[in-house]
Formats: structure tokens, sequence, C-alpha cells
């Protein structure tokens, strides 16, 4: 209960975002976040952040999503440390003016492509890996010379109040910000004339990101999920690929990724086998009753449990389960599930899943798999499992998605990194 002494936190409506924006206005028009020297000392701050407060991040994931130590590690402390080392390296050249050539028309002309900021960036970020989501693109913004406002999400409450905190202590406040808050923080933000929007999260919210924007024709880069399909052919180490589509799937935040496998397509033939090769490999990794595993993340939030619970509970998916369904309600954990032969009008092959329950649609021929993809939307990322070198000649050729893997699960998004 507040006392009336104490002084209430003012609301962050549009009268505050403007105002911030104006700050942020001011900040950039002095110039100084267009120098190298600025944008190199923030990148360098950040990767002294990232390595003296290592330990706080990995807790704050962990009370967020019960993120297991190492894939926290991994997957959002190593790839952060990566881009900043990697921008850090190519910040100057990237820089510098590059010179085009004129033609005899303008001679004895020259000409230049000159690099240049957009100016006042806003960046909302995602909770499910929310540091990377969140100062991955902030490394972009400031790389480019931009003044940035950071919205983290408030579903991953924890994070977000550790970037606040975080980028206070190491990051230069009059160019660089953090909001913290929830849908009325986000809309007071999005009301704003912006030079770039970033969003990472689901299309519901990109549709409303990308109407705010059209109004004041502000470009914006949506990252957005998908069902992203996995082809498994039956010319495969069965085993290998077991643990490649575990490691994956339920080894990616509990399945809570926009890389991870949505669903798996493969041959009515192969199915069974593929499935045994699963089980035995899914007690190998969180053992027999992985509702208790220190491996497993858990559901970010009582929302996110109900609505998984409710594409388990769909009539026509409900005896289709071949293996897991368990779920705690009060730990907000759900053990690995696979379903056998879903029908494709279910709910849970109408939404992406983003959890830990991965259906097999089986065909007669694995060549069939193509057309059942491009059916649909065009998936993030798009996985296929074989040695055979002309079906993948075919899946490369057949197959659209904005990045396909071949006998692996997310290791692109390290390449990229």
């Amino acid at each position: 209960m507040t006392s009336e002494h104490e002084e209430k936190k003012p609301a962050f409506d549009s009268e505050a975002a403007s105002s911030l924006v104006k700050d942020l206005r001011d900040a950039f028009g002095t110039g100084k976040t267009r120098s190298y020297e600025w944008r190199a000392s923030q990148l360098r701050s950040l990767l002294k952040m990232l390595n003296e407060r290592e330990k706080d991040i990995i807790e704050a994931l962990r009370s967020d999503l019960s993120k297991p130590v190492l894939e926290a590690y991994v997957t959002e402390v190593v790839m952060l440390k990566s881009s900043c080392e990697f921008t850090l390296k190519g910040l100057k050249r990237w820089m510098m003016p590059e010179k085009v050539k004129t033609t005899i028309t303008t001679f004895p002309s020259s000409a230049e492509i000159v690099p240049e900021p957009f100016g006042v960036v806003l960046v909302i970020s995602a909770w499910n890996y929310p540091f990377m989501l969140s100062i991955d693109p902030v490394i972009g913004a400031i790389a480019a010379g931009n003044a940035v406002v950071l919205k983290p999400s408030e579903i991953a409450p924890a994070s977000s109040s550790l970037l606040a905190k975080l980028f206070g202590e190491y990051l230069d406040s009059s160019a660089v910000k953090v909001v913290e808050g929830a849908v009325p923080e986000a809309s007071a933000l999005l009301e704003q004339k912006w030079d770039k929007i970033f969003y990472t999260g689901n299309g519901k919210v990109g549709r409303i990101v990308l109407a705010a924007a059209a109004k004041h024709l502000t470009p914006v880069a949506l990252e957005l999920g998908g069902k992203c399909p996995v082809i498994v052919d039956s010319d495969i180490n069965l085993t290998v690929a077991a643990r490649r589509i575990i490691g994956g799937k339920w080894a990616l935040n509990n399945g809570q990724a926009c890389i991870a496998a949505d669903h798996i397509i493969t041959t009515k033939d192969f199915a069974p086998k593929l499935i045994d090769a699963l089980k035995l490999e899914l007690e190998k990794f969180f053992g027999k009753d992985p509702l208790i595993s220190e491996d497993l993340s858990r559901i970010v939030s009582s929302n996110h449990f109900a609505r998984l619970t409710k594409l388990l509970d769909d009539d026509k998916v409900s005896g289709k389960i071949v293996h897991g369904g368990r779920r705690n309600k009060d730990s907000l954990k759900i053990s690995p599930t696979i379903l056998l032969d879903v029908p494709e009008d279910s709910l849970i092959m109408n939404e992406e899943i983003f959890g830990p329950l991965l259906p097999i649609v089986t065909v007669g021929n694995i060549e069939e798999s193509f057309s059942v993809i491009n059916s649909r939307e065009k998936p993030l990322a798009a996985y296929l499992f074989t040695n055979n070198k002309t079906l993948k000649g075919k899946f490369v050729r057949n197959v659209s998605a904005g990045g396909l893997l071949i006998n692996d699960i997310g290791m692109h998004v390290r390449t990229l990194s």
C-alpha cells in the first residue's frame, strides 16, 4: 500500500513519450552520436556490461523463464558478446564513404555513397530471449550513429528491470534510453514520430506497429515468427537427427523461440521409428520426469500456459498425443509432447505453437512435404534432415523461407550473428 508521503511514479503517457523523443532529438542534433568515438565507446561499454554483469543476466533469465544456465549463457550472453566484438571490428570500415563510378556525361565529377544514421529510433523487443533480442538491435542502432529507445517486454519483468538498470549504469543516458511498461507505454511510444522502428514479436502486434508507423511514413523492420517445419527423410542417422531435433525444439527455451521446430513432416512408414528415437533421446536429455528437470525452461506466463493447454485440449488433437502431454500449472511447466497425424484444421496447425508441443504430419512421399509447406504462410525457417543429395537440391529450389538449414535446427542463426 502506498503511503501518502510516497511520491507516485508519473505515468508514461503520450506527453511523456513526446518529451522523451524531443530530448533524444536534441541529443542527436548535437552530432555526438555520429562520431566513431561515441559509437565505439558505447559498444565497448555494452561489452563491459556483458562481461561484468553476466551472473545478473543469467539470474534474471532464470527468474523469468527458468532458463538453464548453459542455455542462457550460449544463446544470450555469448551471442551478444560476439555481436559487440564483430561490430567493433567492422565499425570504422562500415562508416567510410563508398566511392562509385560516374558517367562520361558528368566528367570530371566524382561521387560516393555516404552512410548516415536514421536519427531517433525505437526498438520494441520480445520476452523469449529478452537480452539478446533487446540488445542486439540496439547494437546495430548505436553502430549506425542513432539515438535509441528500447522498450523491453513486460512479460519478462526481471529481465526488463535489469536492462533498464544496466543501460542507465553503462550507457550514455542522454542518447540511449529504456522505457519499461506494457501496452499503455508501448502505445504512447508508437504515437510518436520515429525515424526507424525495429519490432520483434508476433504478427498480431506487428500489424499494430506497422499501422502506427504508417501515419508518419516511418520505415519498420519486423522480425516475426511462423510455423517452422522440419522435413525428416528416412535416409538419415536416426539417433543424430533425433538429438538435433530435440536440441532445436525443447532445448531452445522449451520451444519458445521463433526459429524452433514447430512441426515435423515425414512419411507414414517412417514416423513410428522417428517417434521411438525421439522418446529414447528425450529421456536422456530431460530424465524420466521432465517436469522437474533443471534443463527444461518453463512457460513464460500463466496466459501462455493456458494458450498451450487449449491447443492440447482441442478435441481434434487430444487423442493424438503419443508422448508427453503432462503439465504442472503451479510451475508453469509442460513436458515435451509429441502428437501424430493431427488434422490440418486443428488449432495447433493454424497458429504458431511457441512451446513444447511437436505435431508430426505424415505424407505418402517425402517430396509431398514441399507443397504442404508452400500452401501455408512463408515460415521464418525451414529444415530438412536427409543424406540424399537430390532431395537437398529440390528442397533449396522449391521451399521458400526466411532461412533454410539441412541436417540441423537453428544453427544458421549462429552463422549470421
